[in-house]
């Protein structure tokens, strides 16, 4: 058995939202012919990790016509009225039935969360074995983050907002932290938010 397959890593991408501040469905959004969502799972899945969990909740059908042929897991999500941490439980109960022993969760609003990002937080993982591997944006954390299947009983029980936010908190001390550039932060909430990122992919 390889060191990838003892050390197994999910991806879990949350993409059950309703995008009330964006006035449509985000997701379906396009970014270099792309829409959001399928760049997002893309990115996850080139990144080798297995199984690739899309956590689908608002207009779920559509969104899986977007993901096209992409392979991976749907889950779909009866409670994402209540928030984002319901449907990270939804995506920690899909990976811890697998032989996963983490799981890298990502946002499917993020447009700069790179394959190279989720590549660094699992190889982060593997090295160090620590329970909790923090993305650091110039000092702000926020997805994606690593959480090793010791973590996912804390993370089922999460509730409200904060995408596991007191998980990472409880375990900082214990944490890696990989550091990236603040403009890779950037998500995308209201109708602005897109123009300035499709002009700065443009640009670029």
């Amino acid at each position: 058995m390889s060191p990838d397959e003892v050390d197994r890593v999910a991806g879990i991408v949350l993409a059950a939202g309703t995008s009330t501040r964006m006035g449509r469905n985000k997701l379906f959004v396009e970014l270099e012919g792309e829409t959001l969502v399928h760049r997002a799972v893309r990115r996850v899945a080139d990144a080798g990790v297995d199984p690739v969990i899309v956590v689908l909740g608002h207009e779920s059908e559509q969104v899986k016509d977007a993901l096209g042929t992409l392979t991976c897991r749907l889950v779909l999500n009866p409670d994402y009225l209540r928030g984002v941490n319901s449907s990270l439980r939804a995506g920690i109960h899909a990976a811890s039935e697998s032989a996963a022993r983490a799981a890298v969760v990502v946002l499917a609003d993020m447009p700069f969360v790179t394959t190279t990002m989720i590549e660094a937080l699992v190889a982060t993982y593997r090295r160090s074995h620590s329970p909790l591997v923090i993305s650091d944006y110039q000092g702000v954390n926020a997805p994606p983050m690593l959480y090793d299947r010791s973590l996912f009983g804390e993370l089922a029980l999460s509730e409200g907002q904060g995408c596991g936010r007191h998980v990472v908190k409880r375990h900082r001390h214990e944490a890696q932290s990989v550091s990236w550039p603040a403009e890779a932060l950037t998500d995308l909430d209201v109708p602005e938010d897109y123009e300035r990122v499709k002009a700065l992919v443009e640009a670029h």
